[in-house]
């Protein structure tokens, strides 16, 4: 039990900025373990991205809690994912050979690729979230940060890390990875979706799945696998996939009945 509670909170430091016991390590191996909790890490973002809006609304609007719950998650986990997607957008934008590409993530300036990427990512998150009733808020952003997370694992799971040098940002995490951490991770990725108590709602993991599947495949035709910026722009990704699918299952729902 003491293990387990020193993996996730390494999970904890590794991919949020939310404060962990001084005694929690950058042990490599732990980091590896952490995998697990990954889609777990999603329920505590969700919870502090739900809360935000839960207590905002009543009081400023829809519009401006739906913002400030993307800030509270922003900040929690320190735009974690966020900048990974924003270094893919720059690398597989500006680079045309994987050294290029692999050399652009690596550079902490963000470029013009990265710029527009955010924006229109974050206004296409902000615009989803607003067809979601005030009732079932938290429910959809429990779902979709777990499971856009659980896509991120599926890539480690399924793909190769292409750095070799020390310098990487996620290399401890993407060394190696078992069925020790990918079943915990599953069952933490696909819990939140028994909330809303209908069989048909896994229609809308079709989205977030073929984005994950495609990511997957732009990935290795350009670079030959994946890097912790790669697995950050697939967690973005599929999560606004997740948003997406559910506002078009629910609205063709509307058309049939």
């Amino acid at each position: 039990m003491r293990k387990q509670i020193e993996i996730f909170f390494t999970a904890l430091m590794f991919y949020t900025r939310i404060p962990c016991p001084k005694w929690v390590t950058h042990d490599p191996e732990y980091l590896n373990k952490a995998t697990r909790y990954f889609p777990f890490i999603g329920w505590i973002v969700a919870a502090v991205s739900a809360g935000v809006y839960m207590a905002t609304d009543f009081f400023l609007g829809a519009p401006i809690a739906i913002l400030l719950s993307i800030i509270a998650a922003v900040l929690t986990t320190g735009a974690f994912h966020e900048d990974g997607f924003a270094d893919v957008c720059d690398a597989f934008g500006g680079g045309w050979t994987k050294q290029k590409i692999l050399d652009i993530m690596k550079d902490s300036r963000v470029g013009a690729y990265g710029v527009i990427g955010m924006i229109l990512i974050l206004l296409l998150k902000f615009t989803a979230l607003s067809a979601i009733p005030f009732s079932q808020m938290w429910m959809v952003l429990l779902a979709a940060h777990s499971f856009s997370r659980l896509c991120a694992v599926l890539i480690v799971a399924t793909s190769q890390y292409v750095r070799e040098n020390d310098d990487a940002k996620a290399k401890p995490l993407a060394k190696s990875i078992t069925a020790k951490e990918i079943i915990p991770a599953i069952v933490f990725g696909l819990a939140p979706l028994l909330l809303f108590q209908r069989f048909e709602i896994l229609y809308i993991l079709i989205l977030p799945l073929l984005g994950t599947f495609f990511l997957r495949r732009y990935f290795h035709k350009w670079i030959g696998g994946y890097t912790g910026d790669c697995l950050g722009a697939t967690q973005q990704v599929t999560e606004v996939l997740f948003y997406l699918g559910l506002v078009a299952f629910w609205k063709i729902e509307y058309i049939l009945l």
